[in-house]
């Protein structure tokens, strides 16, 4: 009996130990989930590229979950055009940035902030901005004062993404039938099967500009950062950038 209640007090003992280690634990993993910002917050400084993607069909996609919003590509897709798909969670993720993650879109979320969010935006080719943004302003300063640049690196290591491929596969190539490797269920209903235009290519895509299309016009940036750990598609859609208007 003495050994069960020497047990007993031991457990009780090391339980705050365990809770304190869990909690430590689940702490660094939501430690390493970088928020996302919302528009709003990249277009204060970027604002003839924000103009610009106002403009596309990214900045709209929110729009065509509503009731009889494209309703002859939703009949030719099975879906009820007279429905509001606008809190479907199998279809918000692919018009809204961030969906599900510290930071980004949540169905049921406040108007206002979700104004930021409703759409395909920066932060959804680009990545969460909650840490490379502020390595964006510190490089910017740093320019101002010293004319020094800072080394890209730092971007990638604030996880910055580059892979944009990637970015546009997770939403353009996940229908059934894909075959892109990382397709999985809930699928898009929106494949070359239904209708040609659903053929998804990266080169052009990504290389398309004006209101048909979902990528903003590439303006000339100011230069804050250097380095080797710039794709090739970067420096390829730099060279052939305009000049934003002051």
């Amino acid at each position: 009996m003495s050994m069960h209640i020497g047990t007993i007090k031991m457990s009780l003992q090391l339980r705050p130990c365990f809770l304190l280690a869990a909690l430590l634990v689940a702490g660094a993993c939501f430690a390493q989930e970088i928020e996302y910002k919302g528009f709003r917050v990249c277009t204060k400084c970027h604002d003839a590229q924000g103009d610009a993607w106002r403009n596309t069909g990214h900045a709209r996609a929110f729009d065509s979950l509503r009731p009889n919003a494209k309703a002859d590509a939703k009949t030719k897709a099975k879906l009820d055009p007279a429905r509001d798909y606008t809190q479907d969670k199998n279809c918000v993720g692919c018009h809204v940035t961030g969906f599900g993650a510290p930071g980004g879109y949540q169905v049921g979320m406040d108007a206002d902030a979700a104004k930021s969010l409703a759409g395909v935006g920066c932060e959804s080719c680009h990545g969460a901005g909650g840490k490379y943004r502020d390595v964006h302003g510190a490089g910017g300063d740093k320019l101002k004062t010293t004319f020094e640049t800072t080394d890209r690196k730092v971007l990638v290591e604030a996880k910055q993404n580059f892979d944009y491929e990637k970015a546009c596969s997770k939403c353009h190539l996940n229908y059934e039938g894909s075959k892109w490797p990382d397709a999985r269920a809930p699928y898009s209903p929106f494949s070359p099967s239904i209708d040609p235009k659903y053929q998804f290519e990266f080169d052009k895509a990504v290389r398309a500009e004006g209101k048909v299309t979902g990528t903003h016009t590439h303006y000339k940036l100011r230069g804050v950062f250097k380095g080797d750990s710039l794709p090739p598609l970067r420096i390829e859609l730099q060279k052939n950038a305009k000049e934003a208007e002051e």
